[in-house]
């Protein structure tokens, strides 16, 4: 059974129980049963784990924001040229930690989506996030980063801007800042656009995201000339957590539950909570040269899980 399939079911059966009488409890019970089973026996292709991480109503680095930290105050511009709403950036605290925040956002509306390019930040935006990782190793606050973008923006513009050079200086930077970082990888982490914001002491990523060099839309048209074999690069590429943990491309999996954060975006943001305080109490406690000289050492072997597994 596919998830649309269970999905489907699922709902049929959550509405007859809405339908119960309150006093028919073990008819409810019967329903919950069925519910967890559709669940159990639902296996998710790498297809079925896009088509979640892109859902309209999927939860938006904002609303993790909001749940997980206090005293949040954004902070705008590159101090170059512009400021870019598809990277949203500041300080807050972490149960009393000063940290810095670099999110790159996606709008709830047709509106916002358009104002923020889907989440496709611009030069600007990487600029953003490099002058605020760099006061963040001033004042040696953890920077905790959120990707969710298809890619950085692909415009004309962006390019005559710099998009390049903004990703590479990204990638530099973060490869040796002195102070801990911590990355999710919230729906859709495509490209150099997701990976500027990924070079990072601990990469924990949600259970039905997506992580992969390029959309599989772009690998499909590529590799093969045909668009129409999107669902087969899914399966090639290995961007699901699972495929990714088991190539230490991450460290960890952060569990949704069926259907994804949107049924209960609590309860994903409590695991998050108690993963990034575990990360930050054994990265904090690290001496700075042992913390920058172990992420080169983890992203040179970056690759290695698959190599082996592919010989």
């Amino acid at each position: 059974m596919n998830l649309k399939e269970a999905q489907k079911q699922i709902s049929e059966i959550k509405a007859r129980q809405m339908a119960l009488d309150e006093k028919d409890i073990d008819t409810w019970h019967q329903y919950q049963k069925q519910i967890r089973k559709l669940e159990q026996e639902t296996i998710l292709t790498p297809w079925d784990h896009v088509e979640l991480a892109r859902r309209p109503d999927r939860p938006k680095a904002q609303d993790y924001i909001e749940l997980l930290f206090d005293d949040f105050m954004e902070l705008h511009g590159d101090r170059r040229s512009l400021d870019d709403p598809a990277m949203l950036a500041g300080i807050a605290r972490f149960h009393g930690i000063p940290v810095t925040i670099l999110a790159q956002s996606k709008g709830k509306t047709v509106e916002e989506n358009l104002r923020q390019h889907f989440g496709m930040p611009q030069p600007e935006g990487y600029r953003k996030a490099l002058r605020l990782v760099k006061q963040a190793e001033k004042f040696h606050r953890p920077v905790i980063t959120f990707v969710d973008t298809p890619g950085a923006y692909p415009g004309k513009e962006a390019e005559e801007k710099g998009q390049a050079q903004a990703i590479a200086e990204c990638l530099y930077t973060f490869s040796s800042i002195q102070t801990p970082v911590i990355c999710f990888v919230l729906s859709e982490g495509g490209s150099g656009g997701a990976l500027a914001l990924s070079v990072a002491d601990k990469i924990f990523m949600l259970e039905y995201a997506v992580y992969s060099v390029l959309s599989p839309e772009g690998f499909a048209s590529i590799l093969w000339k045909d668009g129409s074999r999107v669902k087969e690069a899914c399966d090639v590429m290995k961007m699901t957590s699972a495929d990714l943990l088991e190539r230490k491309v991450i460290d960890a999996i952060v569990p949704e539950p069926f259907g994804g954060a949107a049924t209960d975006i609590h309860g994903v943001a409590e695991k998050m909570d108690q993963m990034l305080r575990q990360a930050l109490e054994e990265t904090l406690h690290s001496k700075v040269r042992t913390l920058v000289d172990a992420r080169y050492e983890k992203f040179r072997r970056l690759g290695d899980g698959a190599w082996k597994m592919s010989k």
